[in-house]
């Protein structure tokens, strides 16, 4: 390839990378909405979160028509292809994450609405949240940086939002025996554990896929171990 298509392709790339993390920045805004709304009773907020699914939606389908444009143009090969694969997988990531914030946004508001005002296991929740974002914020950071091992902690992560999650409906089951007043809000509640448990499973997908775009090692069957081995491996 001429030297100026190369570079005219290596600036493609980018952009489309700059692209990816900016539709991240926005995903990563409407789950803090989400659960600030929860916390805080912020039916403006939770109203927010639903409108901006929109956005979310719209950046998907331009980045998977410029990465379409990619492939027929530039026609990439090895390690080039494999970036373009990893953007066209973590954008379908991004927008189902954006989905699961706006059902969390969907879920507290009927609770608020209904006049149902105390949320049980929030606490739990929080911190289950805290850690599904935290999954998001380091599987993007690993994307930006190309690094795989960073990447790899992800999907070890994912493990304990999976514990959190168990958690919270074996919470959340015994609240309902003690008071069945609370079935309503807990069903609620249960539906949203499950988007943060959706959440983390989705970081931990776009994390997979960073392992295959830098050391071309598909980890998505492996066992911990392995896939651990696989990302920290210095053998390209």
């Amino acid at each position: 390839m001429p030297e100026h298509f190369s570079k005219q392709f290596d600036q493609e790339l980018e952009h489309v990378r700059g692209r990816v993390l900016e539709m991240g920045g926005l995903v990563e805004e409407q789950i803090k909405d989400a659960l600030n709304g929860l916390a805080n009773a912020d039916l403006p907020l939770l109203d927010k979160v639903v409108s901006l699914d929109h956005k979310v939606n719209m950046l998907e389908v331009q980045l998977d028509e410029e990465c379409q444009h990619i492939i027929a143009r530039r026609q990439p090969t090895a390690g080039d292809m494999r970036m373009v694969f990893t953007v066209i997988k973590t954008i379908t990531d991004l927008e189902r994450i954006g989905d699961e914030a706006e059902k969390i946004a969907r879920m507290s508001r009927n609770i608020y609405q209904s006049g149902r005002v105390q949320v049980p296991r929030f606490t739990e929740i929080k911190h289950a949240a805290e850690l599904a974002l935290r999954m998001l914020r380091k599987s993007l950071d690993a994307f930006a940086r190309l690094d795989a091992g960073l990447a790899a902690q992800v999907v070890r992560e994912d493990m304990q939002v999976d514990e959190e999650y168990r958690a919270i409906i074996r919470q959340l089951i015994t609240f309902m025996m003690e008071d069945p007043r609370t079935i309503s809000t807990s069903i609620d509640i249960i539906t949203i554990a499950k988007a943060i448990e959706r959440i983390g499973d989705h970081a931990k997908n776009m994390s997979e896929y960073v392992v295959f775009m830098v050391k071309g090692k598909d980890i998505r069957h492996l066992s911990l171990a392995d896939a651990e081995r696989a990302a920290l491996d210095n053998d390209n």
